[in-house]
């Protein structure tokens, strides 16, 4: 007979974030939702994505990537940004049994700090999003 130790968590319950399934992998091409001017963005790297041989890191709703700009002004494009996710098509499933899914795959230009780089949010915000990045619910004008 085995003795399997169980990982004990080191995070709070205060800190608890509901498991969302990662949809959006390398190399994906999201919207940008804000007024910076960017159009399509392309993720380049998935920041605190441990993950396993030869699997692409994959983000999901409320992660910050790095992204790049593919369709916009010249003095955005061929650059490198940090984005946070705020809507996919894949379903999210929430605690209480709802699965809520968007009609496109968007994302927000932020700063390292979690400043955001426009002033404006276009469309609607996940709320898993919106709890993990106050600066970002502050703008939004939907929150769902």
């Amino acid at each position: 007979m085995s003795t399997k130790s169980r990982a004990v968590s080191s995070r709070g319950v205060e800190e608890f974030r509901p498991y969302v399934t990662r949809a959006l992998p390398l190399y994906a091409n999201l919207v940008c939702a804000d007024n910076t001017g960017a159009k399509i963005l392309q993720i380049a790297q998935v920041t605190r994505y441990k993950g396993r041989h030869s699997r692409l890191p994959a983000a999901a709703v409320g992660d910050f990537v790095t992204v790049t700009v593919k369709k916009g002004p010249a003095e955005l494009r061929k650059q490198i940004f940090g984005a946070v996710i705020v809507r996919q098509k894949y379903p999210i499933r929430r605690l209480n049994g709802v699965r809520v899914s968007f009609e496109d795959n968007a994302a927000v230009l932020v700063t390292t700090e979690g400043e955001i780089k426009g002033t404006d949010l276009k469309g609607p915000v996940a709320a898993e999003a919106a709890e993990k990045w106050p600066r970002i619910a502050n703008l939004a004008s939907m929150i769902i």
